[in-house]
């Protein structure tokens, strides 16, 4: 954890108190839009890729499954023909994995900052020496919300901008499919009840975060893909 800590953790923690130190007022909440902001342009460009390649494979998932159906009891001409369609397609399966795997530590990261800075007493042991040390992070954020609790309306709306995110990236076709396609189509509406029931354990801090973590990363969806070329897609899935 050591290299971990040194990398992601302790750069990330010491912006979030820097910005808090430089915030007239000390506003937490102010903060963490801060540096998710940051985050989020940080990681721009590994997010774009990801948006694009699940985009692709979310629209190619039909295809994928009248392939499977095809080959069902010939397994072995399943694989060349999946490389065959996603080399027609243009498309690499496993572009949308890396950028994921990129980010991953980050959000890990991101985790321990929001739990230990408002749980952990000891948390300010972390800070830089060119970083002032405000004692503690005040926890209410715009003057109502306890950041430092957990807050289950604040998990309620991260959910619902879960569900927004994922169903941007569904196509008609895939929510009607079975298969694996289903079950993609099924995790959209999973995963924003796994995400309220995480939030609300969550200290708000946390939950915030990922709320409008999520909200940006619509926002960065609709400009990678643009309203168009989703709209375009919905009308050829009705046809």
């Amino acid at each position: 954890m050591g290299i971990f800590n040194t990398i992601f953790y302790e750069p990330i923690f010491n912006l979030l108190v820097y910005i808090y130190n430089i915030l007239p007022g000390h506003d937490l909440g102010v903060a963490i839009i801060v540096i998710t902001v940051i985050i989020k342009l940080v990681l721009y460009i590994p997010s774009k890729k990801a948006i694009k390649s699940q985009k692709e494979l979310a629209t190619l998932q039909p295809e994928i499954e009248e392939l499977k159906q095809k080959h069902k009891d010939n397994k072995d001409q399943l694989g060349p023909e999946l490389m065959a369609l996603y080399k027609r397609k243009g498309i690499n399966p496993f572009s949308s994995c890396m950028p994921m795997l990129i980010q991953l530590p980050f959000l890990f990261a991101i985790y321990r900052v929001f739990f230990n800075g408002l749980t952990d007493d000891n948390a300010m042991q972390a800070l830089y020496p060119f970083v002032d040390n405000p004692g503690v992070l005040k926890h209410i954020a715009f003057g109502f919300l306890d950041l430092a609790k957990n807050s289950w309306w604040l998990a309620v709306l991260a959910g619902a901008a879960q569900f927004w995110q994922s169903k941007m990236l569904m196509s008609k076709k895939q929510s009607n499919a079975g298969g694996m396609a289903g079950m993609g189509a099924q995790m959209t509406y999973i995963m924003p009840i796994v995400t309220i029931f995480i939030g609300s354990r969550f200290p708000a801090g946390l939950t915030f975060y990922w709320f409008f973590s999520t909200l940006l990363s619509v926002a960065q969806q609709y400009l990678v893909l643009g309203w168009r070329k989703k709209h375009e897609v919905e009308i050829v899935d009705k046809k």
